[in-house]
C-alpha cells in the first residue's frame, strides 16, 4: 500500500541552487497513487500553483500553519494584523523587510509576515516577542507567526477531514518549521541541506540533499510497496 506524503517545498523539492522545483517532482508527485499534502511557509497560493501544475488533488498547509486548505474549505488559524504590526514596527525602527518594493513574497499572506533573512534578526525577534508571536527561521525567511499554529498541526486539518491515517504517513523536510510535521507522521526524513532542528527530530537523514533527498525516498517507499 502506497503511503500518504507531507511534503515541504523549498530546500525539499527544490534545486540544490535553492530556486525553483526540480522539474522530476512533477512526475513523482503526479504518479503517486496515496494523497499528497504539501506543507509550506510560503503563502498560500504558490502551494495551491504548485498543486495545479503538478496535477494532484489541492491539500495544502501554508504559511506555517496559519492557511490550511483541505481540498473544499479553507481554514484561517491566525490574526494577521498581528504579524503586520510587527512588520510596521520593524520598518518603523529603520529596518526593511528586504523583498522591495512590491514585496511578492508578502503580498499574499493572511496570517503572518516574512523577512528575508539577511535582514537584522534580533529586532525582530524583540518586536515579535513584545506582539505575543514568535520568529521561525527556514533558512530562506525569517516567518513572523502566532506560536500556536504550526505545519503539524494543519497536517492534522488536513487528514481528519480526509481520512489520512498520519501513522502510516511519510514526512520529508528541511527546516525547523517541519519538526512539528515530522511529529505526527509514522515516517520521517531530513534532507542532507537540513537544519539542526530537523535534522535532529526525523527519524533518519538522507545522504541527499534537496529533491535529489526526497525523490530517493518517494523511491525507496516505492520498491517497498
Amino acid at each position: 500500500m502506497t503511503p500518504p506524503l507531507v511534503l515541504d517545498i523549498d530546500g525539499t523539492l527544490t534545486r540544490p541552487d535553492r530556486w525553483g522545483i526540480d522539474p522530476r517532482v512533477f512526475d513523482a508527485l503526479r504518479e503517486w497513487d496515496a494523497p499528497v499534502v504539501l506543507a509550506t511557509g510560503k503563502a498560500f497560493p504558490y502551494p495551491i500553483a504548485l498543486c495545479h501544475f503538478a496535477g494532484i488533488p489541492e491539500l495544502v498547509v501554508a504559511e506555517n500553519g496559519g492557511v490550511v486548505y483541505t481540498g473544499d474549505d479553507v481554514h484561517f488559524n491566525a490574526d494577521p494584523e498581528t504579524p503586520w504590526a510587527v512588520a510596521e514596527a520593524y520598518e518603523a525602527a529603520g529596518y526593511s523587510l528586504g523583498w522591495g518594493p512590491e514585496d511578492t513574497v508578502n503580498r499574499w499572506r493572511e496570517t503572518e509576515i516574512a523577512v528575508e533573512s539577511s535582514q537584522p534578526e534580533a529586532p525582530l525577534r524583540k518586536l515579535a516577542a513584545d506582539h505575543g508571536l514568535e520568529v521561525v527561521d527556514t533558512g530562506y525567511a525569517f516567518h513572523v507567526k502566532d506560536p500556536a499554529v504550526s505545519k503539524g498541526a494543519g497536517v492534522r486539518t488536513v487528514a481528519d477531514h480526509v481520512g489520512i491515517d498520519l501513522e502510516e504517513a511519510v514526512a520529508i523536510g528541511d527546516s525547523e518549521n517541519d519538526v512539528s510535521t515530522f511529529a505526527v507522521v509514522g515516517r520521517s526524513f531530513a534532507v542532507s541541506n537540513a537544519d539542526a532542528a530537523a535534522r535532529d527530530a526525523a527519524d533518519e537523514v538522507l545522504e541527499g540533499g534537496h529533491a535529489d533527498g526526497t525523490l530517493s525516498v518517494l523511491e525507496r517507499v516505492r520498491a517497498d510497496r
